[in-house]
């Protein structure tokens, strides 16, 4: 959404009152009037609607014990946090970060690792490798988008995209997220403890991919 500067005759009251509120919102001045007007006159701003997605993935995972979703009021960040069935239990974060511009991809998909573990990081990096593999093989074909993966040193990092052409609403963008979350946690968990090998999590994932009402 194009922003242009404009100036306003407000009273010093305002601002004060104005400031205080986004201070502790943690944001600005500007920000938080154009959010404002914006409710009055009905309109959907980006980061409306990103915190309406986040706020809808928090209601979505709240009852789950696995994922603990964590955001700020007008953040574009979500993290969710989950213990790995591993020795000594380490924890994995999942980063959903989603952009403002409406144009390219809804935003980045970042799973973040801290370990010692040799064996650990060497299973999870295979891991993260078939999951690549799986989707350039399933989902590719059916997006019809190019998605970018990265591996950095404890980070896995993928591309958020939806079909391009469709117009799908913060409640079904929650909902792909918050299920597509949920499968890569519980298949990676699977392959960490054993229980599953490169059979099974392709075989779950095809079988998850059938049932899924957007694409991401």
């Amino acid at each position: 959404m194009k922003k242009t500067l404009y100036s306003l005759m407000l009273s010093d009251d305002v601002v004060r009152a104005v400031d205080e509120l986004a201070h502790s919102l943690g944001t600005n001045r500007s920000s938080l009037i154009n959010q404002i007007l914006a409710d009055y006159v009905s309109i959907t701003t980006p980061e409306r609607r990103i915190n309406d997605i986040f706020h809808a993935v928090e209601q979505m995972l709240a009852p789950s014990r696995e994922l603990v979703p964590f955001f700020s009021p007008r953040a574009l960040t979500m993290s969710l946090k989950s213990s790995l069935e591993y020795k000594y239990r380490p924890t994995v974060k999942y980063e959903v970060q989603l952009f403002r511009s409406t144009d390219g991809p809804l935003g980045e998909l970042s799973v973040v690792f801290r370990t010692q573990s040799a064996a650990l990081i060497e299973a999870m990096t295979q891991f993260f490798r078939l999951w690549k593999h799986i989707e350039d093989k399933y989902l590719a074909p059916l997006l019809r988008t190019e998605l970018d993966y990265a591996l950095y040193d404890g980070k896995f990092v993928r591309t958020i995209a939806v079909p391009e052409g469709r117009n799908v609403t913060a409640d079904e963008v929650a909902e792909a997220l918050s299920d597509y979350i949920k499968l890569f946690d519980r298949l990676m968990k699977g392959w960490l403890a054993g229980r599953y090998d490169a059979g099974d999590v392709q075989s779950e994932y095809y079988t998850d991919l059938s049932q899924r009402k957007l694409y991401i």
